[in-house]
């Protein structure tokens, strides 16, 4: 058999930990100047401190300046991403998965439903989704045990058991332009999602207008007046929060003369 130094192996086995090559089983870690010099051009990375848990796109632990341990590239963790909102938001049954009333579907049923879907998943664990789901920014997976789901962006109809208090008094709502004034009389409904998403500042919500509009207007909620009133809001991700509908009398439209705005508004013009 040949030795690992003797084979022919693709570039990219350098960002794997645990592969097979013609028979031939091997791990690969990436050596110090290595992994340092692919961070330093961009090509990122989720590694494990062994203190301070999973972190990404940094070049050593943000806490300790630890190299830590490489758990996956962001190009599997990005490709991964995508096939898990599609069965935590949209479609478990895609994959055959059983999902709760609340969104949950268990760890290791994914992990072996993505394995049986092709031979480049035969590198997946449970602790990979763990680790997507604890580096993501926009905290988009929640993970309990055995249980994996989405805080938010489903079209498929579950029972929020999120978090309903300390709502800001304000979120934020992005829209077309020409839909705005429109908006204020009829109110803000989930369309083809579950839930109405709204933003916890004006940049986040911006942000997610941006996908969808180039300049998008940004609508002003008073969620203390829909709180008083008894309406629910959930906290779902870092910045999201969810809402079954909301209203026409608590909304208003941010004027561009908002310095927040005004400066974003500035920086788009600059792109």
């Amino acid at each position: 058999m040949a030795s690992v130094a003797s084979l022919q192996l693709p570039p990219s086995c350098i960002l794997v930990q645990y592969c097979t090559h013609n028979g031939c089983q091997y791990v690969r870690y990436p050596p110090t100047e290595g992994f340092l010099s692919k961070a330093r051009r961009g090509i990122y990375m989720i590694r494990e401190c062994s203190i301070h848990g999973y972190f990404s796109d940094d070049d050593l632990c943000p806490a300790c300046n630890s190299e830590g341990k490489f758990v996956m590239s962001t190009r599997e963790r990005d490709s991964m991403a995508r096939k898990l909102a599609l069965v935590l938001r949209h479609a478990p049954e895609k994959f055959d998965l059983e999902m709760d009333i609340n969104g949950w579907i268990d760890v290791r049923d994914i992990v072996r439903k993505f394995k049986d879907s092709g031979r480049r998943q035969h590198w997946l664990r449970p602790h990979h989704l763990r680790a997507i789901s604890e580096t993501d920014p926009k905290g988009r997976y929640e993970i309990r045990g055995n249980m994996m789901r989405a805080t938010y962006g489903h079209t498929v109809e579950i029972e929020l058991d999120l978090p309903s208090t300390d709502i800001p008094d304000s979120l934020f709502y992005p829209c077309d332009p020409a839909e705005a004034e429109n908006l204020l009389e009829v109110g803000i409904s989930p369309g083809d999602r579950a839930h109405v998403h709204l933003s916890a500042s004006i940049r986040a919500a911006a942000e997610a207008g941006r996908f969808h509009h180039k300049d998008p207007a940004i609508i002003e909620v008073d969620t203390a007046r829909m709180v008083a009133s008894g309406e629910t809001i959930w906290h779902a991700g870092v910045t999201v929060y969810l809402s079954e509908s909301v209203a026409g009398e608590y909304l208003s439209i941010v004027g561009d003369d908002d310095p927040e705005l005004s400066l974003l508004k500035e920086s788009w013009e600059e792109e």
